[in-house]
């Protein structure tokens, strides 16, 4: 997590005195309900609120002390009981470390979740706005690279807004998934603390409890959360390439935004590269690193051991920081993306008529010939034109064996744009419903 990629909303989320704020409340909130039980005083329970909310917690205090300790949480319990004072020893009655410890990750994932949703949606309306804007902006559809058959720019919009939609629907249930809080003791039997504080935390957190928590919350959990944010920067790379391609200067139909005073290269002058999609390309490789050891952590020793923890302390802010920054950077690419109809039109034109070879394909098997025997004949056309030697429905309308099936009228319709682009409407209905 460095500044050059981090929002400062989601970096918050991350900072140390953020994480022993939440800790505190993890911890005031299982002596509200250890007081409700009668475990410990009502009043000291009231005192801990009062002292530990009023807190501002000393980072470098708490660093210092767990050099001494060696022990992360011992360390900030000892640091509020300078604040809190002799009803200080009713902190952490029955709890373990991991109660603390994972339940305040989970909190934090959550809150990480929730700003990436609202990324989410701010992206899926700028893709939409694009789609609709140039719905009907005909370009060349391209497979393996090469020309195929037209489509239209709205439609390759289309295609990315469901993608992110579904990149949505993963969050949603990630979050939902990794919303769980463990407030059960040592090895998880609650032994020394009721069930019924677990609850109590758990509400006062926006969690549910863990079924059966052992020590720690499983980490098929949090697997799940960080593969799934390796999918969403997977879709963020995947529409980043497309506009990585299409700046091509042999191709040139979109391009980012260029500002004014932007400098492209420190050599060449004329260069306007795609600096901003190349950067997301290499931030959802970094994002996707981090899924395989959240997998990894998921097999850890009986009921407990820290193997995930000193993972879980990197990849928690460096995958939902990298993330967020990613998503609103790619954002703003589609917002500012420069798109060329006329390039598109260009480009299309390139081949002499080739993309129409399927439509004359399908048009001489309905005529009579065999499927074979039709390839042949448009084939045989085409790849003059490939070569840059003629056009292709000059050559078709040439080819005896083509005008013995098709007329010269039923040729030219069959090069007619708008074929292609006739179920738009009903794409788009799919994708965005009646509006």
């Amino acid at each position: 997590m460095i500044p050059r990629y981090s929002r400062p909303e989601m970096a918050s989320i991350w900072d140390p005195a953020t994480k022993f704020r939440i800790w505190f409340e993890i911890e005031a909130h299982a002596c509200d309900a250890l007081a409700e039980l009668g475990v410990i005083p009502k009043e000291a329970a009231k005192t801990i609120w009062e002292r530990g909310g009023k807190a501002e917690f000393d980072v470098a205090r708490i660093d210092e002390i767990e050099r001494e300790v060696k022990h992360d949480v011992i360390a900030f319990l000892t640091h509020l009981s300078e604040f809190v004072g002799e009803d200080s020893r009713f902190v952490h009655q029955g709890m373990t470390s991991s109660d603390v410890l994972d339940t305040c990750l989970n909190v934090q994932l959550t809150r990480a979740a929730d700003l990436l949703l609202k990324d989410l949606d701010a992206l899926l309306a700028a893709i939409k706005k694009r789609a609709f804007e140039h719905k009907d902006t005909i370009t060349i559809g391209r497979s393996h690279g090469i020309h195929a058959e037209p489509t239209t720019f709205g439609l390759k919009m289309a295609q990315a807004y469901v993608e992110f939609e579904r990149c949505k629907e993963r969050m949603l249930a990630a979050r939902k998934e990794i919303a769980t809080c463990a407030i059960s003791g040592a090895v998880g039997t609650f032994a020394n603390i009721d069930p019924q504080v677990e609850e109590h935390v758990a509400k006062a957190m926006g969690l549910e409890p863990e079924p059966v928590s052992t020590q720690v919350i499983p980490r098929d959990r949090h697997a799940m959360f960080f593969a799934t944010l390796g999918v969403i920067a997977s879709c963020v790379e995947r529409l980043a390439t497309e506009v990585r391609h299409l700046q091509r200067t042999e191709v040139l139909e979109a391009e980012e935004y260029f500002s004014e005073g932007q400098k492209g290269s420190s050599a060449m002058p004329h260069k306007r590269n795609p600096v901003l999609t190349e950067n997301l390309t290499g931030l959802a490789r970094l994002v996707r690193g981090m899924a395989l050891p959240a997998m990894e952590n998921v097999a850890l020793w009986h009921e407990r051991d820290i193997s995930h923890s000193s993972v879980e302390r990197m990849i928690g802010p460096d995958a939902t920081v990298t993330l967020d920054f990613a998503l609103v950077r790619l954002t703003g690419v589609i917002e500012n993306l420069l798109v060329y109809p006329d390039r598109m039109q260009e480009n299309m034109d390139k081949l002499g008529g080739l993309v129409f070879s399927q439509r004359v394909l399908l048009a001489l098997t309905q005529k009579g010939a065999s499927r074979e025997d039709a390839y042949r004949f448009v084939q045989r056309n085409a790849m003059p034109v490939w070569r840059g030697e003629g056009n292709f429905l000059e050559l078709l309308k040439a080819d005896k064996e083509v005008s013995a099936k098709l007329s010269d009228a039923e040729l030219d319709e069959l090069f007619d744009i708008g074929y292609h682009t006739k179920h738009v409407d009903t794409i788009f209905k799919r994708v965005f419903g009646k509006a």
